[in-house]
């Protein structure tokens, strides 16, 4: 009853404000037709598309990145695509927004709602779609051109980086143990993140987090919503067919010249990269899906067999299917956490539509969603209900356990669960049982047992070396 009333609130608050044209999102997975329902919507409703797509803001790598044809622009106008030189690896969020939030409401001319043009934000780069919809607490600076903003000057990251992921953690630690205790040891980027904030904006990350949850407006996650009434669409899909169709979409890639396109890219631009400063598929487009998949085909030498080298294609084809695969489920569970599960008012109304079986498109996927957005440019309420957003207390999902039987720090409850069940945990869970029982029988029988040290039925969750302060809400 509470998340009904929740999506209900959301709904009459897009009503009421009567926002036309609205701000509409289109959320999915890769493969489920995201950029297709956003072309369609757009021909229709006096459109205009913003890629929020991380890889796509680059030149080059149009199949691997999965960008729209020259033909399908035409049909719709698209921005934010193929502007950043490949080699430029400081493309920010920051820029990101600074960059298209104009493109939207600028209260000049050329802007979308100036124009009466309804703004389409398509994407699945998670950060880029929040920073949009969000007012989140990001550098309020104007993008110099160089990729600067609050945090990600590349020059400062570089530095921090070099240090390694423990040092950061304990120079944070000492700083801002707070936003130290959410963060992994080995999550060097988002270390290096937060003692950048606290060197370029006086305070510490987790202050700033906190002063942003504090807006009016704004939830546990973060702060209000930017644009009045925004308009989303979740198009999701069951798993084996999306799995399916993941597949074929690799194999339409190989088709279109999947690996001509990362040849003739990883000659004119990765090669002399390896030589001067390593492997490094962290920055840039250099992150993009298929680069890493592909690694040890594109660099395999003359030397190489042919059979050989066809083995260490189908490797890289195969590892790509699994990365996009794995690359999908990561972009479900975002909407789940980040909109469905999202409390209070500044959870936008999210409707779902079923991609699963596209040879109904027009029925079940367009004709809904132009139905909805119709009602909305109308002030009316659609026939279709959006998702109910959860009401769940998110307090402690993201404490820091510590399990020194692995010698691992895992943040996050989900993540610790699943650490508890892994085979490598178990593994470590009976060598630890067998070495107690072993010194145990060795010592006699006048030697306290296993049991009567209360070691005998180590099991997940219950092993001393295993230890989360749930009442601090951080581990120890």
């Amino acid at each position: 009853a509470v998340m009904m009333a929740a999506a209900s609130l959301a709904l009459q608050n897009t009503l009421k404000k009567g926002v036309v044209p609205p701000l509409v999102v289109i959320l999915g997975a890769t493969g489920t037709g995201k950029s297709k329902l956003a072309i369609e919507i757009g021909r229709r409703m006096q459109g205009e598309i913003i890629s929020a797509d991380s890889m796509q803001v680059y030149r080059g790598l149009d199949i691997i990145t999965n960008k729209v044809t020259a033909e399908e622009q035409e049909l719709c106008p698209h921005h934010m695509i193929s502007f950043v030189d490949p080699l430029v690896s400081s493309f920010t969020v920051v820029d990101f927004r600074n960059r298209a939030l104009p493109l939207i409401s600028s209260r000049h001319i050329e802007d979308m709602h100036q124009r009466e043009k309804m703004p389409i934000i398509v994407g699945g780069t998670n950060y880029y779609i929040e920073s949009i919809l969000w007012k989140v607490l990001l550098d309020t600076k104007q993008d110099d051109g160089q990729g600067n903003g609050a945090g990600d000057s590349p020059r400062r990251r570089a530095e921090l980086e070099k240090l390694g992921g423990p040092e950061l953690h304990r120079r944070l630690a000492e700083v801002d143990p707070d936003m130290a205790s959410m963060l992994h040891p080995h999550n060097t980027r988002k270390i290096a993140r937060s003692l950048q904030v606290l060197q370029e904006m006086g305070i510490p990350h987790s202050r700033l987090l906190q002063e942003q949850r504090e807006q009016e407006g704004a939830d546990g996650l973060g702060g209000p919503l930017r644009f009045d009434g925004p308009c989303i669409f979740w198009l999701h899909a069951e798993l084996p067919a999306l799995d399916a169709r993941l597949e074929e979409r690799v194999e339409d890639m190989l088709s279109a010249g999947l690996l001509e396109e990362l040849k003739d890219f990883h000659e004119r631009y990765n090669e002399q990269k390896l030589q001067d400063s390593g492997q490094d598929y962290q920055h840039g487009i250099f992150q993009s899906i298929g680069f890493k998949e592909f690694h040890e085909y594109l660099t395999a030498g003359t030397d190489r067999s042919e059979e050989e080298r066809q083995k260490l294609m189908s490797k890289g084809i195969e590892a790509l299917k699994q990365a996009t695969k794995r690359y999908a489920r990561k972009q479900n569970k975002w909407v789940r956490n980040r909109f469905l599960k999202r409390p209070g008012s500044s959870a936008p109304p999210v409707y779902g539509l079923d991609v699963t079986d596209v040879s109904h498109w027009d029925e079940t996927v367009l004709a809904p969603a132009l139905q909805i957005l119709d009602s909305l440019r109308k002030g009316q309420r659609p026939a279709a209900e959006p998702l109910a957003p959860g009401a769940e207390e998110r307090g402690s999902k993201r404490r820091r356990h510590a399990c020194e039987l692995c010698e691992r720090v895992i943040i996050g409850d989900l993540e610790w669960t699943a650490h508890l069940k892994s085979k490598s945990h178990l593994h470590q869970v009976r060598k630890k049982k067998k070495k107690l029982e072993s010194a145990s029988g060795s010592q006699g029988s006048s030697c306290v047992s296993p049991r009567q040290a209360g070691v005998a039925n180590i099991h997940p969750g219950s092993d001393p070396a295993c230890r989360t302060d749930s009442a601090a809400g951080t581990a120890v």
